[in-house]
């Protein structure tokens, strides 16, 4: 059976100054959180670097192969496998 955690022990506050100080707290960690949230999203969108023209001729051809090998796939599946796709024969 999973554990669940542990609650934090709540706080009294007697005064308004203790109400202050918790609030200011809780505001640090808040902006802590934030900039580390910031750091960790900003890296998840890093920019690429500019490939050269041989980069890109390669890419291209790359995804050319990879389309043709899907069409031709997705050709013999319905070929095989007419009935279960719903295609009839002529």
């Amino acid at each position: 059976m999973p554990t669940l955690p542990l609650r934090k022990p709540t706080q009294s506050y007697s005064t308004l100054d203790d109400i202050r100080q918790r609030k200011d707290q809780l505001y640090d960690e808040l902006q802590k959180d934030n900039q580390q949230f910031t750091t960790l999203w900003n890296q998840v969108f890093v920019k690429r670097k500019e490939s050269t023209r041989s980069e890109f001729i390669t890419s291209m051809v790359a995804n050319s192969i990879t389309a043709v090998d899907a069409f031709l796939l997705i050709r013999k599946l319905l070929k095989n496998y007419h009935k279960l796709f719903g295609k009839k024969r002529r």
